[in-house]
């Protein structure tokens, strides 16, 4: 049987010190000790008792920046000949395009070649079977587009902004728009007629996707965008601050034609595609603008309302400046 062989070697000789001995818990020098008595709960940590009442850590960002700006708008790949054209054309902040191994060069390809090349973006070639697991399996067309986080501002920095500009502030607040063109055409027009800035809601609400900068035309990056967690609350900020609060929507009381607070401080809410302005939104508005439409339309649609607006409110403005005497 093994272990009681008296083979020689087979049995250790007695008093040999290898191993463990009978009855002392292993070497004395290496033996178990105790950890003593179990302490209070709120001295354990993890245990429930011991987070009660302990003071709470600020939320910590990847990017230290992000809580100072306003947060980001997280990074994303572009797929797609004409879409990757479009972004690059359109100035979207990127910081790669990646182009398979044997692709067919075509004029969208090499535009998008050059056009990467003259913005001082990297161009790698790529194995199509990266961009495959890329893609996660979706059309590619052999082409990629890396573009950054949209940096958001911060709400109290636009509003600096727009009091520090000579004029009288103009802000544009947008209230559930969910559809990404809506808000880059949104940032488009606000650009064009002479806004501060744009604030959209932290929750169902579009971001500065790269879709929204494509649609913008770039004029997102002479515009400053802010991310609000609450609406409502920012907007009575602003009311605090001397801003006039006008909602737009096709059941507002006013009238476009005597939409008389134009030349205010202003901040211009838009409500979404299909509902309009929430109720919250509305009951914070000092007045609610409707556009007399003429013929089977109800409704325009967000962007283009917003345009409309916007347009009339430089309109009034310019009318003003005209009539005030030098």
């Amino acid at each position: 049987m093994a272990g009681n062989s008296r083979r020689r070697g087979a049995m250790r000789k007695p008093g040999t010190k290898k191993g463990a001995v009978v009855g002392s818990g292993g070497q004395k020098p290496k033996g178990l000790r105790g950890r003593g008595a179990t302490p209070p709960a709120k001295l354990r940590p993890g245990h429930p008792a011991a987070r009660q009442g302990a003071p709470r850590r600020p939320a910590q960002h990847a990017d230290p920046s992000a809580r100072r700006r306003g947060g980001s708008e997280p990074g994303e790949t572009v797929l797609g000949r004409n879409p990757v054209l479009e972004c690059l054309r359109a100035g979207v902040p990127a910081t790669a395009l990646h182009v398979a191994i044997g692709v067919d060069l075509d004029d969208r390809i090499s535009e998008s070649i050059r056009l990467a090349a003259d913005a001082g973006l990297s161009v790698l070639e790529v194995p199509r079977a990266d961009l495959d697991r890329l893609s996660g399996g979706a059309l590619h067309q052999g082409v990629a587009l890396y573009v950054l986080p949209f940096q958001y501002a911060l709400a109290e920095d636009v509003l600096a902004g727009a009091q520090e500009s000579g004029v009288a502030p103009l802000l544009v607040a947008l209230d559930g728009v969910t559809d990404p063109r809506n808000l880059g055409a949104v940032v488009r027009s606000a650009a064009a007629f002479g806004a501060h800035g744009l604030l959209v809601p932290q929750r169902r609400s579009a971001g500065m996707t790269a879709v929204a900068w494509r649609t913008s035309a770039g004029t997102a990056v002479h515009l400053p965008v802010a991310r609000v967690t609450n609406l409502v609350r920012t907007l009575k900020n602003l009311a605090a601050s001397g801003l006039m609060i006008v909602g737009l929507d096709a059941g507002g009381a006013m009238s476009f034609d005597a939409f008389t607070l134009a030349t205010e401080p202003l901040v211009l809410v838009v409500g979404s595609e299909g509902r309009g302005l929430s109720r919250l939104v509305r009951a914070t508005c000092d007045a609610v603008v409707s556009i007399p439409m003429v013929g089977p339309v109800e409704s325009l649609n967000a962007s283009v309302a917003a345009g409309v607006m916007l347009a009339e409110v430089a309109r009034l403005r310019r009318a003003l400046k005209r009539t005030r005497p030098s």
